[in-house]
């Protein structure tokens, strides 16, 4: 009888083991203290783990170069006399002992650290740069030699010459077109002859402010009524500094007819209808508005899709110039602004949808032509049984 129990005994072990102990759930944050992403060998660089701790709480840190963990267990990490060989994507992650085992943040994002063994380093700004904002480029020397002569390259092809001792570059208004690797080269004299020398090239990428949208369209089964689908428009805003942001007002149309006022939420449940469906996402404080492309939902002719119309695209910047020896060729900052044309027998400016509900009814022709003056935003969009199934207008 003994050993029947001792054998339960010793079966019921595993279960009574101490699960492990799960990751918290926020991430830690490397920041850079001192210093740039791209130093010099022999110069210093100050790295900071911050955790997003509401409670105060007391923590080590384990620090990251790619996979390898490095023996530093401070909140600071410091690079001094930094070497070419501490290259790398630097991370850092939070750890602090509980009652229950040790509890660990999720890693950092990784922050990119580059060591030149060179003269010359292109500096780039640290945080994005927007469409129409101004990109400031700094060529740093090792050294301050007399230099006579700077030039800026954008994917090995000359852009800027700047004479004397000048090591700044602008670039003002700046477009998609602007993104790419950029490098700079440097000239002086020493005894008698020129020396010259050049950076390794530096990504910059430029975003736009308003992507162009993507419209999903789901079928929802909500409240077992299987005759709703959901019109989602996808796009990335990337709010120009300070904050707050602008808010973003979006428009939904089924065949170039607008599904009732604009609205603040990024998505619209009505009844399935076969059609063409578009979205628009407008920032009206920016002067900004981008359309999807058309898609079609359910047995649609190929007659009843609308070609678009180029319009211009409505920007705060109204000059694409930047001040440099060799003009980098202008280009719109976004794709062209989309107009539906409506097919004959239908009038150009698209009609809302009928709806009982008593909201201002703005066309799409009119907001077009005061563009800064701001539409009623609904938070939350009419019950989609306000919206009809057909449109005001004939169909062609």
């Amino acid at each position: 009888m003994d050993a029947v129990i001792s054998l339960l005994i010793f079966s019921l072990l595993p279960q009574l083991v101490v699960p492990e102990v799960p990751s918290i759930p926020y991430r830690a944050i490397v920041e850079i203290v001192s210093g740039n992403p791209r130093i010099f060998s022999g110069e210093h660089l100050r790295l900071r783990c911050n955790i997003p701790d509401i409670y105060n709480s007391t923590w080590s840190y384990l620090w990251f170069r790619g996979t390898v963990q490095l023996p530093q267990s401070g909140q600071i990490l410091q690079l001094w006399n930094a070497h070419i060989k501490e290259s790398g994507k630097y991370s850092c992650q939070g750890q602090k002992v509980t009652l229950v085992g040790k509890l660990k943040t999720q890693i950092s994002l990784p922050e990119e650290i580059n060591v030149d063994g060179g003269f010359v380093i292109l500096e780039t700004p640290r945080h994005p740069v927007l469409v129409g904002d101004v990109l400031d480029l700094k060529c740093r020397l090792r050294a301050n030699p007399p230099v006579h002569q700077t030039i800026l390259y954008k994917d090995g092809v000359q852009v800027m010459v700047q004479r004397g001792s000048g090591l700044n570059f602008r670039l003002t208004d700046v477009s998609l077109e602007d993104v790419g690797m950029y490098s700079c080269r440097v000239s002086w004299d020493i005894r008698r002859s020129t020396a010259s020398v050049m950076s390794v090239p530096t990504a910059v990428n430029i975003l736009e402010v308003l992507t162009q949208p993507v419209l999903e369209i789901t079928e929802e089964n909500i409240l077992r009524d299987a005759k709703k689908m959901n019109l989602i428009c996808h796009v990335q805003y990337n709010a120009p500094a300070p904050a707050p942001a602008p808010p973003v007002n979006y428009y939904f149309y089924k065949n170039n007819n607008l599904l009732g006022p604009a609205t603040s939420q990024d998505h619209l449940l009505i009844r399935r209808a076969p059609g063409w469906y578009s979205c628009r996402a407008r920032v009206p404080k920016l002067n900004i508005a981008r359309w999807s492309e058309p898609k079609s939902y359910g047995d649609v002719p190929e007659q009843q899709l609308m070609s678009p119309n180029h319009h211009h695209h409505h920007h705060p910047h109204h000059h694409h110039h930047h001040h440099h020896t060799t003009q980098m060729a202008p280009s719109p900052s976004t794709s062209p602004l989309h107009h539906f044309l409506a097919p004959a027998g239908q009038p150009a400016t698209p009609k809302y949808f009928a709806a009982p509900r008593s909201f201002d009814q703005h066309t799409e022709g009119s907001e077009q032509s005061s563009m800064d003056s701001e539409l009623p935003v609904s938070s939350s969009p009419p019950p989609p049984d306000q919206f009809p199934d057909e449109t005001l207008t004939p169909e062609p």
